[in-house]
């Protein structure tokens, strides 16, 4: 900046400073209204962007760790003993005969296993003299 420069700016601060004491107190209200209305718009218009710029590249990602997965998920083999009828057939009685899960079975039923055992001997016992 050369001199002319800084001598124009000086002037134009004093002359800003000199109007904004000469301001009539109702005016002073409008334009601090104003001001702070503008900042608002302008804090608002901020967020929605920076949102905005925030989103799109999170969708991106989401977008092709879902590709990833849908790629990469691997696909069930069908072969002769592993066909949808069969698998029903073979499996149907063979959930009868197994005891419940860990997960569903009641604690107290692990503690009396023998009897269990001999409950299960004196059943078959009972059943092939009927």
């Amino acid at each position: 900046m050369n001199s002319s420069d800084k001598q124009f700016e000086q002037r134009a601060r004093a002359l800003y400073q000199e109007a904004a004491q000469r301001i009539d107190p109702v005016t002073a209200g409008r334009l601090r209204a104003a001001r702070r209305t503008a900042l608002e718009a302008t804090a608002a218009h901020a967020s929605s962007h920076h949102r905005a710029r925030v989103l799109l590249p999170v969708g991106a990602l989401a977008a092709m760790a879902l590709a990833a997965l849908m790629i990469w998920q691997p696909s069930p083999r069908q072969t002769e003993s592993n066909t949808p009828a069969a698998m029903v057939t073979a499996t149907e009685p063979d959930l009868e005969q197994l005891p419940p899960g860990a997960e569903k079975a009641d604690p107290g039923l692990y503690q009396n296993l023998d009897f269990y055992s001999w409950l299960a001997a004196n059943e078959s016992g009972n059943q092939s003299k009927r």
